[in-house]
């Protein structure tokens, strides 16, 4: 019973402070340049305790912190495109530093020094580009509604599986994700996408977004989410760990709770892009 008051109050908190931060393009920068750094730190942290891993944990959370730092200048049309240049300048370091380190493995630390920034950085990084779909411009409909979808998928994959699953859906990965919780979180996630797109209708807030195209962009979210879940599962399964972290009581560590993020986020770029041009 305690566990449940914890992990409930963590998660309003955690809600709370990302919808809060949305509402403002400064705090939404602000926060999830930390929350990129906070992932990164732990990934790092994670996959040093791996035989012949010695990756460089201050500046690999650095580099991905700059690098959601540059993109949100770069959308925002803030910054030109040369502040892309440290972050480049800082990649070639972490190779070329591998040959004065006599590590027993040196591809091993090049690959775990790449993998966080392309696995966590750059996603996160992705959010830029949805929330400054053109230069000067702030919106937090798309980001936060990709949110708001993997919360609901979360929420109707658990009712739905506990009531009706039978049938595993990844069982060497993740045995408790059934495919009935599945269905069951999508179909939710397809009425909130249809809500939100009348509530957008009703507010006269501009979204180029027709009903099928929302509804696409949950399922997208849906799909790609649910992949996100079951990488970090096999993760922690690979590494022999219950949770990433214990930085969020009752909910484990940063990568717990962003791992369907890390693939919904793109997945939700390259639809929408995609969208555009048909």
């Amino acid at each position: 019973m305690k566990n449940f008051i914890v992990r409930t109050i963590t998660g309003v908190f955690f809600v709370a402070a990302i919808v809060v931060s949305f509402l403002n393009p400064l705090a939404m920068v602000f926060l999830f340049a930390l929350v990129t750094g906070l992932t990164i730190w732990e990934f790092c942290g994670l996959v040093n305790e791996r035989p012949y891993v010695q990756v460089n944990q201050f500046i690999s959370t650095v580099a991905g912190m700059y690098l959601f730092l540059a993109m949100a200048g770069h959308c925002s049309g803030r910054t030109p495109d040369t502040v892309f240049i440290p972050y480049l300048i800082t990649i070639v370091y972490l190779l070329i530093a591998e040959l004065y380190l006599k590590a027993k493995d040196p591809i091993n630390n090049w690959a775990y020094t790449m993998l966080p920034q392309l696995y966590i950085a750059l996603p996160f990084s992705m959010l830029n580009v949805l929330a400054f779909p053109q230069a000067g411009s702030y919106s937090f409909v798309y980001p936060l509604s990709v949110f708001v979808f993997l919360w609901m998928n979360d929420t109707g994959a658990y009712l739905c599986g506990s009531l009706l699953g039978r049938h595993k859906l990844f069982p060497r990965v993740s045995p408790g994700k059934s495919w009935e919780g599945s269905i069951g979180g999508g179909v939710l996630v397809v009425g909130v996408a249809i809500l939100i797109w009348w509530l957008l209708g009703k507010t006269q807030q501009h979204s180029d977004l027709g009903v099928i195209e929302w509804a696409g962009l949950g399922l997208t979210v849906v799909v790609f989410g649910t992949w996100g879940d079951l990488v970090e599962s096999l993760l922690k399964r690979t590494l022999g760990i219950k949770d990433s972290g214990n930085i969020l009581p009752g909910h484990g560590g940063m990568l717990d709770r962003f791992d369907s993020s890390l693939l919904a986020i793109p997945a939700a770029v390259v639809y929408l892009f995609t969208i555009s041009l048909m």
